[in-house]
């Protein structure tokens, strides 16, 4: 079970690039898709992610963006570190790395889901990463 979590999470920074298209305004959101555009997405199957990304963590917007982006470039090499250590008792949650460019902007969304993934973790394992 704990091996199809972490199969989730090799699509966890999953880059879908867009093939280029002519600028286009979606009317439902609140963004426009430029030509040549990449889109980031954070994938996690594990089904208490979603559940508590819904009922306990924070609204997406209760935190700013540099908020996140700096969490979670304090939570990544730990999370990192940990893959590496094969004598960790936590080696089937720690399972695999996380590429995480600090110079690339994945936007709010991602950032929010990302740093949600380690809370998530802390949650679920009472594990402390920080």
């Amino acid at each position: 079970m704990k091996k199809l979590l972490f199969i989730a999470f090799v699509g966890f920074l999953l880059f879908q690039c867009k093939t280029p298209q002519p600028t286009t305004t979606q009317t439902d959101s609140k963004f426009t898709l430029a030509k040549d555009s990449i889109e980031y997405d954070v994938i996690v199957t594990d089904i208490g992610y979603d559940l508590y990304l819904n009922t306990i963590a924070k609204p997406m917007n209760f935190y700013s963006q540099d908020y996140y982006e700096q969490k979670n470039r304090l939570y990544v090499p730990i999370w990192n570190s940990r893959v590496r250590s094969t004598s960790s008792k936590w080696r089937n949650v720690f399972e695999q790395e996380i590429d995480y460019d600090y110079s690339i902007n994945y936007g709010l969304e991602v950032n929010y889901k990302l740093y949600n993934y380690f809370k998530f973790i802390e949650y679920t394992y009472k594990i402390k990463l920080l």
